[in-house]
């Protein structure tokens, strides 16, 4: 005899629950319910509404800012699911907190994001399903399965109609320059790279240029912003060549206040990123989110029936270009 398969529920941590009743629309299936709120001191309370025994469950919970509410919320809504005796539990984390902090670069600083994925597991997560971690090893520091996508075929399909002159992708660092090969590849596009220097955590300077931007449109790729410090420092150095149209395409706009001015001011055109966080608006400033809903939702789809999530990126390659 065949095993039945257990039935598949979503629940969403308070971080996104526009994005986790897209995923829903898309999967089809209604979202669980869950209250989660805070006692008077502060402390997270977490009670699952339904019953949940035996069933294959996912939580959806970027931990965008405040980040370490976020990623508690998530750990104790975990810790919940795992007690009320849950089959399976998959953390959907579009955006993942802590990734930039992947290695010692400095005398006696910590791997946080080694830390986290400790904590996921102890809370009892059984498998990560994320999108464009800042650093792809980061997925070996968990000792469950990590499913990793790209929003790459999202960003794509906009930026094709988009980008209809003669153009160039641009990486704004030196590290990015793997994306920003892809982002080429995809569109039949040119490369060139920026070579900057970070003065501090929200300050950097871009020194050079390794490429040919005189006369071109131009997209400065990147993983993440969050100061805007980097691509409007890049962007500034792209004028000073003679470069026409500035776009900015970003897996994860996760804009603090600085960001803000920075954009307005700054030589961009466009800021084109998805709501794998909440997106804050920027008054006189155009910008550009795509849902990453069916994605995810698709993976979500696949992890449930046992199917391959690589072969996702396969059908998306033949249709959008190169996934990373």
């Amino acid at each position: 005899m065949f095993a039945l398969q257990p039935e598949m529920k979503v629940f969403s941590g308070p971080a996104h629950r526009e994005l986790a009743e897209r995923i829903c629309k898309y999967i089809g299936v209604p979202l669980g319910r869950a209250t989660i709120n805070s006692f008077p001191d502060g402390e997270t309370y977490v009670r699952i509404e339904e019953n949940i025994r035996g069933r294959d469950i996912f939580i959806v919970q970027p931990t965008s800012p405040p980040t370490n509410e976020h990623l508690m919320e998530l750990l104790i809504m975990v810790d919940a699911a795992r007690r009320a005796s849950a089959d399976r539990i998959t953390a959907v984390i579009p955006f993942f907190g802590y990734a930039r902090q992947d290695r010692k670069d400095q005398p006696r600083v910590p791997i946080t994001a080694k830390l986290v994925a400790n904590l996921l597991l102890a809370s009892g997560v059984n498998r990560i399903l994320t999108m464009d971690l800042h650093a792809q090893q980061v997925q070996g520091f968990f000792d469950i399965p990590v499913d990793h996508l790209y929003s790459l075929p999202v960003l794509v399909r906009y930026l094709r109609k988009k980008l209809t002159g003669d153009t160039v992708v641009v990486s704004p660092d030196l590290g990015g320059l793997k994306m920003a090969s892809a982002y080429a590849d995809a569109l039949g596009a040119s490369l060139a790279i920026v070579a900057k220097e970070r003065k501090s955590a929200t300050e950097t300077e871009a020194l050079y240029l390794i490429g040919e931007v005189e006369g071109k449109d131009i997209l400065l790729v990147d993983d993440l912003t969050e100061t805007a410090g980097t691509l409007t420092s890049a962007a500034e150095l792209m004028k000073k060549h003679g470069a026409q149209k500035i776009y900015a395409g970003v897996s994860h706009a996760v804009l603090v206040d600085v960001a803000i001015p920075r954009l307005q001011k700054s030589k961009i055109e466009e800021l084109i990123t998805t709501n794998s966080t909440p997106v804050r608006p920027v008054e006189g400033f155009k910008t550009t989110v795509l849902c990453i809903s069916e994605l995810l939702g698709e993976g979500m789809k696949r992890i449930h029936n046992d199917e391959s999530v690589s072969s996702l990126f396969k059908i998306d390659k033949e249709s959008n270009g190169k996934t990373g």
